[in-house]
Formats: C-alpha cells, sequence, structure tokens
C-alpha cells in the first residue's frame, strides 16, 4: 500500500483579513488555526511526511503556530516534517511542497491550512478512493440553482444543479502523476483554479484517470473573517474627531491632502489640514492607541510643517497592526470660503487613496456657518469626523 503524505497549503499573506496576522496563526481551541488543522490529519491517518507551506522566512512563526498545541510534538512522532517556501501564487506553492516530498510512490493530500474543520470521515474516505481511483476530492452539492454567464452578463446555459458540486480540499493525488502535471503546467505557463483541474489537463500522464468526488460537508469551511473562527466574535468601534485651525494669509490651504486655491490657509505646527487631523483622531480614538497630540507633539520640532498625509498614514498602519479594518468614515467640514463642492470627489479620492480602501467608504460634506462665529467670518475652519471599525 502507497504511503500517505501531506501538503499543508499556508504560504499566503491573509492581506484581506485586514488583521496584520496570517489567519492560520491566529489562536483557536488551546492551539492555532494551523495547529488544528495538521491535528486532525495526524489523529486520522498515518503520514510519512507533511509538508507545510509558507511565506518567505516565515519558519520561525510557522513552528511557533504549528506547535502552540503541546500535543502536536507526539503526534508528530517518526513524522518527517519539512518547511517550504511557497511562490507567488498557490499553484506555485504547492509544486514546491509536493517536490519537496521524498517518497514519491505516495498518495499526497492537499489541504488548505485555513480549513480547520474538516473531519476524519473526509480525510479517510478521500484516501479510499485515491487509492482506488488515482484522484480524489470532497465535494458538496449547491443550494443554488447554477447559470452559467455571457459576456454581456445574460444567461448563457442553464445548468443541471444535480450535476454539480463545489470542491473541498482535502484533494489526494497520486503523488509521481500530479507533480508530473504540476510540471507541466508550470513549463506551460497556465495557471489552474485548483489540483483537481490540473490533473485533468493532462490526461496523457495520469492515464486518463478521473478525479472521483466523495462527500463533503459544509461544516468543511475555509476561514475567511475571523469571526469565522469559534469563541472570536467581531468587534465594532466608533470613533470621532474634531480639529480646528486659523486660517491666515501667507499659508497653503490643504483639506484631505488636496490643495485648494485660496487667499488663506491653515495656521498649524504641521500643514494644518483639519480634515485628515480629524480623521486621524477619530481613528486613535476608536482604536484606543491614542490621539494625534501624543503621537506627534506640537512641541517636537521634527513635526514642523509636517505632510498631514505621512501622519495620517503612520497612524493607520499602526491601527491595521492592531487588528482594524475601516468599515467608513463621515466627515463634515465647516468653511465659509472657498467653496467645497467642486472639491469633494478629489478629497475623498485622496483620503480613500491614504487609507488604502474604496472611495464608497469615505464621505466628506461641508458647511458653512451663516456668516456666524470665526468660522462663519471666514477666519477659521473646522472638520468632524466618525469612523467605524472591525475587527
Amino acid at each position: 500500500m502507497k504511503s500517505l503524505s501531506l501538503v499543508l497549503a499556508a504560504a499566503g499573506s491573509s492581506a484581506r483579513m485586514g488583521l496584520g496576522k496570517k489567519k492560520e496563526y491566529l489562536e483557536m481551541a488551546g492551539g492555532t488555526v494551523l495547529s488544528c488543522a495538521a491535528r486532525i490529519f495526524l489523529e486520522a491517518a498515518d503520514f510519512s511526511t507533511i509538508v507545510i507551506a509558507i511565506p518567505p522566512n516565515g519558519k520561525e512563526d510557522a513552528q511557533k503556530a504549528l506547535f502552540a498545541d503541546k500535543e502536536i510534538s507526539v503526534l508528530l512522532h517518526n513524522v518527517n516534517l519539512l518547511f517550504v517556501e511557497g511562490g507567488n501564487t498557490r499553484q506555485a506553492s504547492v509544486y514546491r511542497a509536493i517536490s519537496a516530498i521524498p517518497e514519491k510512490d505516495s498518495i499526497v493530500l492537499i489541504h488548505d491550512a485555513a480549513r480547520p474543520f474538516v473531519s476524519k470521515e473526509i480525510i479517510n474516505k478521500t484516501i479510499e478512493a485515491a487509492r482506488i481511483h488515482g484522484a480524489a476530492a470532497p465535494g458538496i452539492a449547491p443550494v443554488d440553482t447554477q447559470k452559467e454567464l455571457s459576456s454581456d452578463g445574460t444567461i448563457k446555459r442553464h445548468l443541471v444543479r444535480k450535476q454539480l458540486c463545489a470542491i473541498q480540499t482535502p484533494q489526494a493525488f497520486s503523488l509521481a502523476e500530479l507533480i508530473m502535471c504540476h510540471k507541466k503546467a508550470a513549463e506551460n505557463n497556465t495557471e489552474y483554479t485548483d489540483d483537481t483541474e490540473i490533473w485533468d489537463a493532462f490526461p496523457e500522464l495520469t492515464g486518463g484517470r478521473k478525479v472521483f468526488v466523495t462527500e463533503g460537508s459544509t461544516i468543511n469551511k475555509k476561514i475567511t473573517f475571523v469571526q469565522d473562527i469559534p469563541g472570536k466574535e467581531k468587534m465594532i468601534k466608533i470613533g470621532m474627531g474634531t480639529d480646528l485651525h486659523r486660517l491666515v494669509e501667507g499659508r497653503k490651504f490643504y483639506l484631505g491632502g488636496v490643495e485648494i486655491p485660496s487667499d488663506k490657509g491653515e495656521d498649524g505646527h504641521s500643514d494644518g489640514d483639519v480634515l485628515l487631523h480629524a480623521i486621524s483622531d477619530a481613528l486613535l480614538g476608536a482604536s484606543g492607541l491614542g490621539d494625534i497630540g501624543s503621537y506627534f507633539p506640537p512641541e517636537d520640532p521634527q513635526w514642523k510643517g509636517a505632510d498631514s498625509k505621512m501622519l495620517l498614514a503612520k497612524i493607520w498602519a499602526d491601527v491595521q497592526k492592531a487588528g482594524w479594518h475601516l468599515n467608513n468614515l463621515d466627515c463634515v467640514v465647516e468653511t465659509e470660503k472657498p467653496k467645497f463642492l467642486p472639491w469633494r470627489q478629489k478629497v475623498i479620492d485622496s483620503i480613500a487613496g491614504i487609507l488604502n480602501v474604496k472611495s464608497s467608504q469615505v464621505f466628506v460634506k461641508a458647511k458653512t456657518n451663516e456668516k456666524q462665529d470665526s468660522v462663519g467670518a471666514g477666519n477659521a475652519i473646522k472638520a468632524y469626523c466618525v469612523c467605524l471599525l472591525e475587527k
């Protein structure tokens, strides 16, 4: 009987989660997502080799995440554990990982490390089917009726739902043949959606054997958001920021990182951009990281004349490192002049660019003070911002 090997694909950056940390390394069930995924395979079957595909220079972090579960060391007894740096794509990462397995005459299982909910039953059924058919993968029937679309957005073909499935992992293959298929795909410089497609693309290398689909499960889902991890609740925080500056002659007028022609500009220690300062305070307040004055003390000469875009970018980087991502910003600018409406979209796009978010997540509106107080007299400008952060 062929030996078993396992590839856990964990070479991605998890940037979409906006946590500043790989999702496979998040805490789960006394270990991490990665250790939970590894453990279920180690308990389900006897593997001779396990390869974990990791980001470049990421071995130390991967080891720490894997061995966060203290029982992993015992389960890995007599198992050849390898860490292989991935490539620019998942396909390239898997190719590197399977090429590192020494036992070429084996059945290899390829599994997303961010799927820690897979069952022993799914694992063993997939292994059994791969031994018989050469390739196997679990699949689940779609709930909704599926259609094939034309390029113009109309329905091209009505598909038969009972003949369709959504493929999951682990996907199991005869290793020697899969390596040949991956090699051919790399030589052709062709990207495929998954390893089952690579297998089917080269029947001359696989003896024409097709991928057998075993029964999957809706529980075997891939972690996409933090709240997908049991016990992890989504946290939502609201922050509010405000700032006011005098308007004086001889200074440039900045709003949201955009220079707007005006006979007066903001008087401030930095460039005086009240809108970016209000946004900065809102983000810091929601994340509990402080305020703009503590980050960039006005008495510190290094911040004199500083570009507020740079200040906001630094603050936002720290907020993201703390695990927060932006839902939206809503801002109000109080100014008598210059007129804001012609500049609104440019200002919105500028703020979105600084934060690297969609322009639809930012809105700015302006109000006059009906000639009242210092703003109404054209001697000052004030900005407010409310933000919603999530993690």
